[in-house]
């Protein structure tokens, strides 16, 4: 009896290790409403085969979930990426007959989610900020420092960051959005994200490092972030991150932004040993080896937001 126990648990052992991979989550990532990703600063959907959000769209639909990748200006303010991320709102709910969007945004991606979910919530079920530039980043503070509004370092950086971004918009296929890098530096740094949370506080932590509230106006809020700037030594952005990372001083941080300024709403975490590029799983996948998959956590937290009814 006990035999031919063995030989049934082993045949079943044996047909689960050659079933697909997706077949143990059918429906995992099936969220009742649309996810919709707003990339950061100098982001874009996609150039060529490279993605912002790197094999995270794909993840994601091989378990259900409908995801659309937005492009909003590579550089700009806050509220001309938000308008221009709630035109694409708009249209994405008329294609598929959904009545709200899940939105996750990345770096300057969150604040921008922020701005749709504040003057619409009534198209958005949730927003989720990963490594969010919501209290505002010691590198644009030190960026505005070093060369301030009208001195000419300014105006050179600007022309500079003001090509880059024309030329990533070109690149990705939306050669009209128009590039504002001194708006994008100036929302980025603290006195601008400040006046940016006065304006729009839904989800902000009233404490220096805590949580903000989880639901306003119907709309739920989520973050997580990475707290180690350098991950990956074949990632030749790693160094760069690693020295950014210096004006935080002892403050964790991902290279970009500080943990307790990437807070909003449920912390999920904010210590994932990440830094700011591989929280959307760059560069091309090269991330830290001995942490959690990005990938995964998008997949957990398509799951979470599901098993919220969102």
């Amino acid at each position: 009896m006990k035999k031919q126990l063995f030989k049934v648990l082993g045949a079943v052992l044996f047909v689960l290790s050659i079933a697909p991979a997706s077949s143990y989550a059918a429906g995992y990532t099936e969220t009742r409403y649309p996810i919709v990703l707003v990339h950061g600063l100098f982001g874009f959907d996609n150039i060529g085969p490279v993605e912002y959000w790197y094999r995270i769209p794909s993840a994601l639909r091989s378990d259900g979930a409908k995801v659309y990748s937005t492009s909003v200006s590579a550089a700009n303010s806050t509220e001309v990426r938000g308008e221009q991320l709630l035109t694409q709102v708009k249209q994405i709910l008329a294609a598929t007959g959904a009545a709200k969007v899940n939105l996750i945004g990345h770096s300057h991606g969150g604040p921008t989610a922020r701005y749709v979910a504040s003057v619409r919530p009534d198209l958005v079920a949730s927003v989720t900020s990963v490594g969010g530039v919501n209290k505002g980043s010691e590198v644009a503070d030190v960026l505005l420092g070093v060369a301030p509004v009208g001195s000419l370092p300014n105006s050179v950086l600007v022309s500079v960051t003001n090509g880059l971004g024309t030329l990533i918009s070109f690149l990705s296929g939306s050669p009209t959005l128009p590039q504002n890098a001194k708006a994008a530096v100036i929302s980025l740094s603290t006195a601008g994200s400040l006046k940016f949370n006065a304006a729009y506080p839904e989800g902000i932590p009233t404490s220096a490092c805590g949580e903000g509230a989880y639901q306003v106006r119907g709309v739920s809020y989520f973050s997580w972030s990475g707290a180690q700037p350098y991950t990956n030594v074949f990632d030749v952005i790693d160094p760069a991150l690693a020295l950014t990372s210096l004006v935080f001083g002892s403050e964790k941080n991902d290279g970009l932004v500080s943990s307790c300024s990437s807070h909003l709403g449920r912390v999920i975490r904010d210590n994932y040993a990440m830094n700011h590029l591989d929280e959307v799983n760059q560069t091309v996948g090269l991330t830290n080896i001995f942490e959690t998959n990005p990938v995964t956590l998008y997949r957990q937290h398509a799951n979470r937001l599901k098993n919220l009814g969102l």
